[in-house]
């Protein structure tokens, strides 16, 4: 059963930096393809980032030019490096493969105007 541990969230300020930590484990995680998501307070889960096993990379209008999705399969883990950070990223941002239903607790990032 797959499971996914997030971390590294926090609070910042608007412009600041932030790296995101998912670490994922049951099943072969370098042959997924990984996502990003988050969920702001009051609004629905969205997608952020996609990174595929080859490298390609997939963004949301919203963060492309800022967040940047790598991964280091020796460690079954991804990172989500977010910089020029914006009060509207604020949110708890979670991981998981591709088509999974699962997901784990999710790291909190908020950044202050």
């Amino acid at each position: 059963q797959a499971q996914f541990v997030e971390s590294g969230g926090g609070s910042v300020q608007s412009g600041e930096s932030l790296r995101l930590t998912c670490a994922g484990s049951g099943f072969p995680f370098s042959d997924e393809i990984m996502t990003w998501h988050r969920q702001a307070p009051g609004k629905a889960r969205e997608w952020v980032a996609t990174l595929a096993p080859g490298g390609a990379t997939f963004y949301n209008n919203s963060v492309k030019g800022r967040f940047t999705v790598s991964r280091d399969d020796a460690k079954n883990t991804m990172y989500l490096q977010m910089n020029s950070l914006k009060s509207e990223d604020t949110a708890v941002y979670y991981c998981q493969n591709y088509g999974s239903t699962m997901w784990g607790p999710g790291t909190q990032v908020t950044v202050s105007s």
